[in-house]
């Protein structure tokens, strides 16, 4: 069991990230992203509405979304209740409770015998036919098509060393993410790294050259003091390090 509060809110600030800017990308209302650190989760429409908050929320972060709707189904979502069985009459009933019971079944033995004869008059008289007639669906089969599901857009790394070697970090979404990569960097030696979010972290960042899908990007500055950036496909931009 964890916090799932104080897990969001600690990889968010670690990235940097603000609530607008997360509800500008996630389309996630900034009231609902608060609601979500602090497990008000009452505040938010309903279990369905937090579950898909939750995945989209701490994926954006690079955290494991899954985890997060276990984890929230196994301390607030219980099973449904059976619906209310509907008291049984009592069975104690009269002589002319029974009576009427019997002539209720008799009237409705009579009412199905009517209808079966309907039916089948019905059909003895309907014209025999080849077969079943198919409708024309015309042109609203093209219409029906859907299309087809974009790929979300994402940005492939390539990391060399020179002069010098680098002790290099690279994880998928941010520094809770998965890591792709982890050890010294010798210079002319490259790796190279996909992903939709890449947060990369060089201990000698004048020794690290990078191309981003792509394009080169300038040698990175702080030769001696080690940095993290935070790679998308829209934007490098470089991330605080805790303390």
């Amino acid at each position: 069991m964890f916090e799932i509060g104080n897990s969001l809110r600690e990889a968010r600030l670690r990235q940097g990230l603000e609530f607008p800017e997360i509800e500008q990308r996630t389309k996630i209302r900034s009231k609902y992203l608060r609601a979500l650190e602090e497990e008000q989760f009452d505040s938010l429409p309903g279990q369905t509405y937090v579950k898909g908050f939750l995945r989209s929320y701490s994926e954006y972060l690079g955290l494991d979304g899954q985890l997060y709707v276990d984890e929230f189904n196994s301390r607030y979502v219980t099973g449904e209740e059976e619906p209310p069985i509907s008291p049984r009459r009592s069975e104690n009933l009269g002589r002319g409770g029974r009576g009427g019971e019997s002539r209720g079944i008799v009237l409705a033995l009579a009412g199905i015998a009517v209808v079966t004869a309907l039916v089948i008059a019905a059909w003895r008289a309907a014209p025999e036919r080849e077969g079943p007639t198919i409708p024309n669906l015309g042109s609203s089969t093209t219409t029906d098509k859907t299309k087809p599901k974009q790929k979300a857009p994402s940005v492939t790394l390539v990391a060399s060393a020179g002069p010098g070697s680098t002790w290099l970090e690279i994880h998928r979404g941010s520094i809770a993410g998965r890591t792709i990569y982890r050890g010294t960097l010798e210079a002319g030696q490259t790796r190279t790294c996909t992903g939709r979010r890449l947060w990369v972290y060089a201990r000698a960042p004048g020794n690290l050259h990078v191309r981003i899908n792509g394009r080169t990007r300038p040698t990175l500055p702080g030769r001696g003091a080690p940095r993290a950036f935070l790679i998308t496909p829209q934007r490098f931009r470089p991330v605080r390090l805790s303390a």
